[in-house]
């Protein structure tokens, strides 16, 4: 299993990156949408993303959205990780081809509940 960790923070990458690995999920970064795209089209390989809503140049639902416009990334789980706690917010990001939510501030027991809902961790 190998993740993408999407955030303009250097150090909510690095807490969601420890919380993965320890899950014994490899893990990269990238620090807005248009990064993390540009390294999925160089042929980097994601089964999973973990995807902050509110970033410079490609915010986490553009980027979600052009993930799933793209059937290369059908298998991708994606999860956003964010502040925005809002009901219609996050239904749009389902909407959009989010198949989970993590509202921050997240414990690691919360993150494995959502990885094991859409399969990247055994129940």
């Amino acid at each position: 299993m190998r993740a993408l960790i999407v955030d303009d923070s250097r150090a909510m990458r690095a807490l969601i990156g420890r919380s993965l690995r320890e899950f014994q999920i490899e893990t990269f970064e990238a620090a807005n949408g248009r990064e993390a795209m540009d390294k999925l089209k160089a042929g980097e390989r994601a089964d999973l993303a973990m995807v902050d809503w509110n970033m410079p140049e490609m915010n986490g639902l553009e980027f979600v959205r052009t993930v799933r416009s793209c059937n290369d990334y059908d298998a991708m789980r994606i999860v956003m990780v964010t502040t925005e706690a809002e009901l219609g917010r996050m239904g749009e990001a389902l909407d959009s081809g989010a198949n989970e939510y993590l509202m921050k501030p997240f414990t690691k027991d919360a993150m494995a509940e959502k990885l094991k809902l859409i399969g990247c961790l055994a129940a």
